[in-house]
């Protein structure tokens, strides 16, 4: 006589679905990210558009732009529609922005496409983590988010593979065609995916929610009374009272800088190699190796910073990467080079999260979200100049100064953080820091 698989292992494996399906879903949204700044270096050689340096920073920026409009409007239309269906549209957004940039004939029209692109990207990363969060096993959250995040750098090295084996022998607009086929994942999701427990709680369907908590074994998040505006005003008016305000800004400050950083290598890394003298076939492959670093990263960073502190972390982890950055500037070996971006890559996708930790570990309770939520908003501006300065320089003839302008940037990180970590830390819950960790995202 069999027996069934008991309610915990099946719970276990349809968790895993939605895990993986999440998974799926921001590797396409890493694959979309990334591709742009695998093409440039041939859109820059082939002139394609008549396309000039300052105006593929610009293109740049209007990608991280649409981030900035996805990312902040991601949670009020979540409220209203639900994480499922925001993220299928997300899913379809960022696709068919893709067949845009694939059939565009200008430079208009392609900023047109990268800027719906990010709006999708923008919202899809947040919601995902969201997803991840309520069906994650118990006591598993934080594993479940730090594998998800893995995602967005497979897409990543994905990016840089779809260059290499297509843009050459085809042309750029294939690689644009290939970040189409996302597109067909959205029916994927449609049928497999769950609604969100907190979505389901937060509009009173406590009945199907429960339902679904017993179904994947998982904990029903507690019914929390919603903020009225006047409430989110006062958090936020919060931040600035009495001395804290000084506070706020060196968070701001260090969060606008780490991902002027991250965005700012993540388009121009291919093309300042290039400047540098490697050929695009070696400048592409930085771009795999520079991601295998992000995806270790992320799996070690968390660890260092439950044993020796997220502000230390965040400091140290901002002057290895502005070190390594730097080094990108001399031409090395072959060997040396890769493996300073394979570090780099390490130390820089990491560092921005620990100040997201940072932050979310010295806010007290009742203002930890609209800390959390604020910097890593205000941080979403660095996204934008990122590019666009990279563009500048290269402009100016000045791309030499590409990676030393990057490295300033983490060495301000560096000393923001430091500078706001030498305050008596008030320490949260394991639990308050990792749901606040996800709305930074």
């Amino acid at each position: 006589m069999s027996s069934s698989p008991s309610p915990t292992a099946r719970g276990s494996r349809l968790a895993l679905l939605v895990v993986g399906l999440c998974w799926l879903a921001v590797l396409f949204d890493g694959l979309d990210m990334f591709i742009y700044g695998s093409v440039l270096p041939h859109l820059l050689e082939t002139k394609t558009f008549g396309l000039t340096p300052d105006q593929a920073g610009d293109l740049g920026s209007y990608a991280t732009f649409g981030m900035l409009v996805g990312a902040l409007t991601a949670g009020t239309v979540a409220d209203r529609i639900g994480r499922k269906k925001l993220m299928i549209g997300c899913v379809t957004l960022f696709s068919l922005a893709s067949a845009i940039c694939a059939i565009s004939d200008s430079v208009a029209v392609f900023g047109l496409g990268r800027t719906l692109a990010g709006v999708g990207l923008g919202g899809l990363l947040p919601t995902a983590i969201s997803m991840v969060s309520d069906y994650a096993p118990r006591g598993r959250g934080a594993i479940v988010i730090g594998l998800l995040m893995t995602a967005h750098h497979a897409g990543g090295i994905l990016s840089a593979y779809v260059a290499k084996w297509l843009v050459e022998p085809v042309g750029w607009r294939a690689a644009f065609w290939v970040c189409v086929a996302p597109l067909l994942f959205a029916p994927v999701l449609l049928k497999l995916l769950p609604e969100s427990l907190s979505f389901l709680v937060a509009k009173g369907r406590e009945e199907e929610a429960a339902g679904l908590a017993a179904r994947y074994d998982v904990e029903l998040p507690a019914t929390s009374g919603r903020k009225t505006a006047a409430d989110r005003w006062d958090a936020l008016l919060g931040l600035f009272r009495g001395g804290e305000w000084v506070q706020t800004l060196l968070y701001w400050l260090a969060s606008f800088g780490g991902l002027l950083l991250v965005y700012g290598v993540a388009t121009w890394l291919p093309t300042l190699m290039r400047t540098e003298g490697y050929e695009l076939t070696n400048a592409l492959t930085f771009v795999v190796v520079f991601n295998l670093g992000g995806i270790v990263g992320m799996l070690v960073a968390g660890r260092a910073a439950d044993r020796f502190g997220a502000p230390r972390i965040s400091a140290i982890w901002f002057a290895l990467t502005a070190a390594g950055v730097y080094l990108l500037s001399v031409h090395l070996s072959m060997g040396v080079t890769t493996l300073v971006v394979f570090l780099t890559g390490v130390f820089l996708n990491s560092a921005q999260t620990m100040i997201y930790a940072t932050v979310s570990i010295r806010s007290t309770p009742d203002n930890r979200a609209t800390a959390v939520g604020w910097t890593s908003g205000m941080g979403r501006f660095g996204a934008v100049f990122g590019p666009w300065l990279g563009g500048r320089l290269l402009a100016a003839g000045n791309g030499e100064w590409g990676f030393t302008a990057f490295a300033l940037a983490g060495v301000s990180s560096m000393v923001f953080i430091g500078i706001a970590a030498l305050r008596t830390p008030r320490t949260a819950t394991p639990a308050d820091t990792e749901q606040n960790l996800v709305a930074a995202h």
